[in-house]
C-alpha cells in the first residue's frame, strides 16, 4: 500500500488485523501508522476497538502481537513477588528467559491507582536487551519504581519445572520474595 493512501475504518482494521496475523515480532503503532496512512493515535484507538471485538491483540513494550500461536491452555502461569532495585532488573529477566520462561507481564500495586498492569511477554535475552534499551531514556522508568521496588510477574511456560527453574534461580539472586499461586 502506498503510504501517502489513507485507509479507512472496517478495512485499516481488517489490513491491522491481517498484518498482525503475518507478524513474526511485535509491530510498533507507528508502523502500522504509516501501512496505514493515519497517526499513531487513530491505530492506538483501532487496536481498542478490536479488543472490544475479541481479537486477542496484545500492547507490549515492543510493539502490538496478535496472539494466536499457543493456545491459552497450554501453558502454565505463575504470580510470583519480586523486589529488586532498577540496577538487578537485566539480572531479574535473565534469571526467568534462561529458564525458558516468558515474563508475560508485571503488575504494581499503587497507593492511589490502584493496580497497574504492564504487558511485557519478554522470553529471550534478546528482548531483555532491547526492554532495557527502551529504558534507558530519560522519561521511561520502571513500574516498581513507584512502590520501592516491589511488584508481580505473571510467569508462562509448558511445563511447569521451567517456572520452578526460574522461581529457584530468582530466590538464589535474593529476587524472589515469594510464589503467589499457579493459573
Amino acid at each position: 500500500m502506498n503510504p501517502k493512501e489513507k485507509m479507512v475504518g472496517k478495512k485499516r482494521r481488517a489490513y491491522l488485523i491481517d498484518y498482525l496475523k503475518q507478524a513474526t515480532s511485535p509491530v510498533s503503532g507507528q508502523v502500522l501508522a504509516d501501512k496505514t496512512g493515519v497517526s499513531r493515535q487513530v491505530i492506538v484507538t483501532d487496536v481498542a476497538l478490536l479488543r472490544t471485538s475479541d481479537e486477542p491483540i496484545m500492547a507490549t513494550s515492543r510493539g502490538y502481537i496478535y496472539q494466536q500461536s499457543v493456545q491459552q491452555e497450554d501453558l502454565y502461569r505463575k504470580v510470583i513477588v519480586c523486589k529488586h532495585t532498577p540496577k538487578e532488573t537485566k539480572e531479574e529477566l535473565e534469571a526467568i528467559v534462561d529458564c525458558g520462561v516468558t515474563v508475560a507481564n508485571v503488575m504494581v500495586e499503587h497507593p492511589f491507582y490502584g493496580g497497574l498492569t504492564g504487558t511485557l511477554m519478554i522470553d529471550s535475552r534478546y528482548e531483555v536487551e532491547r526492554f532495557l534499551e527502551n529504558l534507558a531514556s530519560p522519561e521511561e522508568e520502571l513500574l516498581s519504581v513507584l512502590t520501592g521496588g516491589v511488584h508481580l510477574h505473571t510467569l508462562e511456560a509448558d511445563k511447569m519445572e521451567k517456572i520452578d527453574a526460574a522461581c529457584a534461580a530468582l530466590k538464589k539472586a535474593g529476587i524472589l520474595v515469594t510464589e503467589q499461586m499457579d493459573e
